[in-house]
């Protein structure tokens, strides 16, 4: 390999990216774009569900539960309403995401030690904010009758049976169960994909459309050193744009940071080959920036937002889905981001999902290079 000439590619595939706006602006504003609207768009935390009551009792009993459920940050009790029918109609509506019944024997059945039931309604047209508005509500509920039953046995001269067995709870590496801290490093993910394999499918079809491959086959410049030059500026903006990830996230979102620098970007080095030798052999294939630019979309962004762990949990997916998230590159590096982002995770201990990127890495380069051919055939 001749270093002049490899120069030489990399200078021109330089210049060509500071003349094409639209790979200025990919570069420049795709990381803020996307850390911005994932950041705060995609926000897995339910909080301030609005609430109305239909309170059937209207006691001193039942208006103490209530006041449990407004002082909890994940209910706002918006208003009361007089019957069930009133209550279907703004649950239909839209004006509330959950409805609380007191039934009207609430305080006896409290004061006579035996368990009340309270109802909770709610819109199962959305499942997960159904299902987690019933789990917040049950334990505002288990809450307030554990008050209850120690009143009641505090008031009887009964000693409570304590229960054989508790759970002790202990959250590690995202101790406030934030869900910013696992999307926004995931981001970096995402933008390396667009960088990757949306700009770098259009290298060689760029010169095809233009008539300028023809003057690069007659140059001295070997089919390797065309590959690796015009690659290496792609190379260097996703590493650059990885560190502008960073940095937002840690700077910006107070998304900690406890691993080392050096794998993070170890890690994004063998992704980022991944991806570009993706977009490349696409680039050759092709020949054509627009079907290019529209296979690379599909094939590097779409699977790396939906099929890498990025926003749906691998483990939850279809059990015929699950083999395909194997082939998703950005499946890995995911695990390496949350690792060394959370958990301070060195390489060693990475070494499954850095291991399967080396694979992926070498294969994808092999095929690129083998599909291009310095020829006009």
């Amino acid at each position: 390999m001749n270093f002049t000439r490899l120069f030489a590619i990399v200078r021109k595939e330089t210049l060509q990216i500071g003349r094409d706006s639209r790979s200025l602006m990919i570069v420049l504003l795709m990381p803020l774009m996307l850390m911005t609207v994932l950041g705060y768009g995609v926000n897995l935390d339910i909080k301030h569900l609005t609430v109305l009551v239909y309170d059937r009792e209207g006691s001193q009993a039942s208006q103490d539960l209530l006041k449990h459920f407004q002082n909890s940050q994940y209910f706002n009790v918006v208003g009361a309403v007089n019957g069930y029918p009133s209550l279907a109609r703004a649950i239909d509506g839209g004006k509330c995401q959950l409805g609380i019944v007191i039934p009207h024997d609430f305080s006896q059945t409290l004061a006579d030690g035996r368990p009340s039931e309270v109802q909770a309604i709610v819109d199962g047209t959305d499942q997960n904010t159904a299902e987690i508005a019933i789990g917040y509500a049950q334990a505002v509920v288990a809450g307030y009758a554990q008050e209850k039953q120690e009143e009641y046995f505090e008031q009887n001269q009964v000693g409570p049976i304590p229960p054989a067995v508790t759970v002790q709870q202990r959250t590690w590496f995202n101790e406030d169960l934030e869900s910013k801290n696992f999307i926004v490093p995931g981001v970096a993910a995402l933008v390396m994909a667009v960088i990757g394999t949306l700009l770098t499918s259009l290298t060689i079809a760029r010169e095809w459309e233009r008539g300028t491959m023809e003057q690069l086959i007659s140059t001295p410049v070997t089919a390797l050193e065309i590959i690796v030059g015009k690659l290496v500026p792609y190379f260097a903006i996703g590493l650059f744009d990885t560190a502008v990830c960073a940095l937002i996230a840690v700077t910006w979102f107070g998304v900690p940071f406890r691993g080392s620098i050096a794998v993070l970007f170890v890690g994004a080095a063998v992704y980022l080959i991944v991806i570009q030798g993706l977009g490349f052999w696409i680039s050759v294939v092709t020949r054509n920036q627009l079907a290019a630019s529209q296979i690379g979309l599909l094939a590097g962004f779409m699977p790396s937002m939906l099929l890498s762990g990025f926003t749906f949990p691998i483990e939850q997916m279809p059990a015929g889905v699950r083999p395909v998230t194997f082939l998703v590159a950005a499946r890995y590096f995911i695990v390496i981001l949350k690792s060394v982002f959370l958990k301070g995770t060195g390489l060693a201990a990475l070494a499954a999902p850095a291991l399967a990127l080396t694979i992926y890495a070498l294969i994808v380069i092999t095929v690129s290079t083998r599909s291009f051919k310095k020829s006009l055939a």
